[in-house]
């Protein structure tokens, strides 16, 4: 758009403002645009070239009036049908006052030479006031920009300052652009006749006129960009009042960049911080460290990323005690409300089943910690999870039961009815259950595993051959026994009728299940049959009647499983996973993050395509050996929890700590397995250093 040397045409109007807008013949209201300019006497012939400064219209007729102010926008825009009133009609001294705020506007410069477009904002370290912008301690300012202090000057440099290249346009300012042909309404910049020329020489600025605008944004939830440091410095080099060089000072806190500007030559100083401080901590430092914790991230591995890109980031240190004074009681608080929400609505079932299962941090009987996790298995939601660490039982062996002890006096305060509970067949925990006369079902795929297991191992040896051909068969029965019967007898019967139907024979004398109830088969089946009395079928019928094996068969879970289970257990590595050790807290926490992550996406539906089909992927995994499996896709997770726990930590926790840390006082932690030990002296063990391979002579 080409710029317009053009001034306002509103008799008596003596303002310098820059910002005009035409009055075009295709406006609706031209008519009374002129009446007003003429004060209702226009001459006969009126000038195409009209123009309206923004202070005969009311503040109510712009559309980016606030953006404006704030320097997010450099032309003003006009709601439809918006003309000038009376009412806004000023004097020249209201108008004079009034161009202090549109004449002079700050813009990121190309060359530092008098006008700098920094966003200052006023007491930087005054508790009540918060900006989401750039903050600035000003004590001689010469420009009226977003976020300046108080200007103490009398003086405001008005040279043009050089505009920032605009990258990118906003669809409302394409459409508002001012078209010469069109005639669409536009802000006419409007160049300065003298370079010396100051329009507001007369006018001394108070505190009052500051402009600064107090973003309704939350600070966690502004946007935030990555900034070289020499380009950032380029806005400083030069003093803004006398516009002689100067040499600014930095100092750092993590994320957090502070610029000192002390002009040599000239009493004008100012300082900038590149974010806010809440209390005397810097807003980015507790979000990086809350976004890290939250999403499960390793802060080593940030610590690299941003070691490689030369990006400054906070010590470890500080992550730990930001982490633990503001994030770990957010997440502890957030999971016993919700909760105590979901034990609510459990109280008022009846007959509620349950799925438990542990997770060890670490394979066999060395495991440190272990999380017993209780879940609803009508609607795939966890209900409770408890961590025990080894050295409070005894060994690790023990953990499982006492994880499920724990839950099961927690649903029992919470008047919680059970039904059944499906666990594995751990010895511990069916003899538990039997002697407090809960209902126990057992997993039916940890019964299939164990089993299909010795029946490969079998099938291998000489003469058994024979066997692969019906291992999926077998594993097959036990999933339909499972479904298809009601009561522990009618199992065992369906379950032994494999011995007869893998001979070809399909009557069978158990009376719980007289006879196959599939179609008859013809002759012509691929499958060979066994017979009796080889020794692979001795082999196979020793596995399937073993007396064990047989009782479980009998307490296998009709409907519900615990695949779920299995599956939360893999949603746990991303928050915890098993190569990184975490203290007793920080291992809860992150499970904690892990079940808000699950039970926010159990119900996922399945994707489906552009045109409405489902989709699904098609997946090889190892344990088929080549046979593939086809999966649904669902729909991406969501990520609602970690917007409330931001919410929960800048607004609430960070404001007062002291009831949320309170609730992770009580929290019992054990002590270090260590503590069980006598700590030797560090600089003895040191002198007992000796090699391996420099043992000496036995």
């Amino acid at each position: 758009m080409a710029k317009v040397r053009a001034k306002c045409s509103v008799d008596g109007c003596t303002d310098q403002h820059r910002s005009l807008f035409r009055v075009t013949a295709s406006e609706k209201s031209r008519e009374q645009w002129i009446l007003f300019i003429f004060n209702g006497n226009p001459p006969e012939r009126v000038s195409k070239n009209l123009f309206v400064c923004a202070n005969h219209f009311k503040p109510e007729c712009f559309v980016n009036l606030g953006q404006y102010k704030a320097g997010f926008a450099t032309k003003l825009f006009l709601k439809e049908g918006a003309t000038p009133t009376e009412g806004a009609k000023a004097s020249d001294e209201e108008n004079t006052s009034t161009s202090a705020q549109f004449a002079v506007k700050a813009c990121q410069t190309d060359k530092p030479t008098r006008s700098y477009g920094t966003q200052l904002s006023m007491k930087t370290l005054a508790p009540p006031f918060r900006s989401t912008g750039v903050q600035t301690d000003t004590e001689y300012c010469t420009d009226v920009s977003v976020g300046t202090s108080a200007v103490r000057s009398s003086r405001l440099f008005t040279s043009t300052p050089h505009k920032r290249p605009r990258l990118e346009l906003e669809e409302e300012e394409e459409e508002d652009e001012f078209d010469p042909v069109e005639g669409d309404l536009s802000v006419i910049v409007e160049e300065p006749r003298d370079v010396t020329h100051d329009p507001l020489q007369s006018v001394t600025l108070t505190e009052s006129t500051d402009v600064t605008m107090e973003s309704s944004i939350p600070i966690h939830k502004t946007s935030t960009c990555i900034v070289y440091e020499n380009c950032l410095m380029e806005l400083f080099e030069v003093c803004p009042k006398c516009e002689r060089h100067s040499s600014p000072k930095t100092r750092t806190m993590g994320t957090f960049l502070r610029v000192e500007q002390n002009c040599p030559h000239c009493e004008f100083s100012r300082t900038w911080n590149s974010q806010p401080i809440i209390g005397s901590t810097p807003a980015g430092n507790i979000q990086l460290t809350a976004a890290v914790y939250i999403s499960g991230a390793s802060f080593f591995k940030l610590e690299k990323i941003f070691h490689a890109i030369k990006l400054k980031l906070f010590k470890y240190t500080t992550f730990r005690r930001l982490a633990r004074r503001f994030i770990e009681p957010a997440i502890v608080h957030r999971w016993k409300t919700t909760q105590d929400a979901t034990l609510q609505q459990l109280g008022q079932q009846q007959n509620v089943i349950l799925g438990g299962d542990m997770r060890a941090d670490s394979p066999g009987h060395s495991a440190r910690y272990g999380s017993y996790t209780m879940m609803d298995l009508r609607n795939n939601m966890i209900v409770d999870l408890q961590l025990v660490q080894s050295n409070e039982v005894g060994g690790s062996y023990h953990m499982e039961m006492e994880g499920l002890k724990r839950s099961l006096v927690l649903l029992e305060e919470r008047g919680v009815t059970l039904d059944s509970i499906v666990t594995d067949r751990h010895p511990q925990i069916q003899k538990f259950l039997k002697e407090s006369r809960i209902k126990h079902y057992f997993d039916v795929w940890h019964i299939e595993k164990g089993l299909s297991k010795k029946l490969v191992l079998m099938s291998k040896n000489k003469d058994c051959d024979v066997l692969k051909k019906w291992l999926h068969s077998v594993k097959n029965h036990m999933y339909w026994t499972a479904a298809s019967s009601t009561s522990g007898p009618e199992r065992v019967a369906k379950w032994t009728s494999i011995l007869n139907h893998i001979r070809d024979v399909h009557i069978h004398k158990n009376p719980a299940f007289p006879q196959c109830l599939h179609a008859p088969l013809t002759s012509g089946r691929k499958k060979k049959w066994l017979k009796a009395g080889t020794k692979a079928f001795c082999k196979l019928e020793k596995a399937l009647t073993n007396k064990r094996l047989l009782k479980d068969v009998e307490k296998m879970s009709p409907q519900h499983q615990t695949s779920s289970l299995e599956a939360f257990h893999s949603v746990i590595l991303r928050f915890a996973p098993k190569n990184v050790v975490f203290p007793f807290l920080g291992t809860l926490c992150r499970l904690y993050l892990a079940v808000m992550h699950f039970n926010e996406n159990a119900g996922r539906p399945q994707a489906k395509s552009s045109t409405g089909e489902l989709l699904y992927e098609v997946n090889f995994p190892k344990s088929k050996k080549g046979e593939c499996t086809v999966k649904p896709v669902k729909v991406d997770p969501t990520y609602a929890y970690v917007s409330e726990l931001m919410d929960l930590i800048f607004e609430k926790v960070f404001e007062d700590p002291v009831p949320f840390e309170a609730e992770v006082r009580r929290i019992p932690i054990p002590d270090y397995l260590s503590a069980q030990f006598e700590k030797p002296d560090k600089m003895e063990v040191i002198a007992s250093y000796v090699s391996r391979f420099n043992q000496g002579l036995i």
